[in-house]
């Protein structure tokens, strides 16, 4: 069985390559556009495994979500969190609360190649 990721991403194009180089190394994908769709299926089952986070995101900005859902929820809080962000300074100032922070422009190649070593093996 696929381990499930979340892209929460508003760029479509960005969404669909970081989902491709997910799937192309094992993982289940879901794609959310925005902060209001991410928040309320962040707090549904199953909980994702990886979580790829853009903090400049509609509604409801990645940096909350972090903050007040991921980070206070038991379950969400074991989430691999991979922080994706055209903006270094706002990428470093949410790091410690990440496992990763990677700054745009992100690569196909340097999202698989993280995220293969990331999964952990079946």
């Amino acid at each position: 069985m696929s381990q499930l990721a979340f892209v929460i991403e508003d760029d479509e194009d960005l969404a669909h390559i970081f989902a491709e180089a997910l799937r192309g190394v094992g993982f289940a994908v879901e794609i959310l556009p925005d902060g209001q769709v991410a928040q309320e299926r962040l707090k549904k089952v199953p909980v994702p495994y990886l979580i790829l986070l853009d903090m400049h995101i509609p509604h409801i900005s990645g940096a909350d979500l972090l903050t007040n859902i991921i980070k206070k929820d038991e379950q969400l809080a074991k989430a691999v969190v991979i922080i994706t962000t055209a903006d270094a300074r706002m990428g470093d100032a949410y790091s410690e609360l990440a496992d990763f922070v990677m700054v745009k422009p992100i690569s196909f190649i340097q999202l698989r190649d993280l995220t293969s070593r990331l999964k952990p093996k079946d």
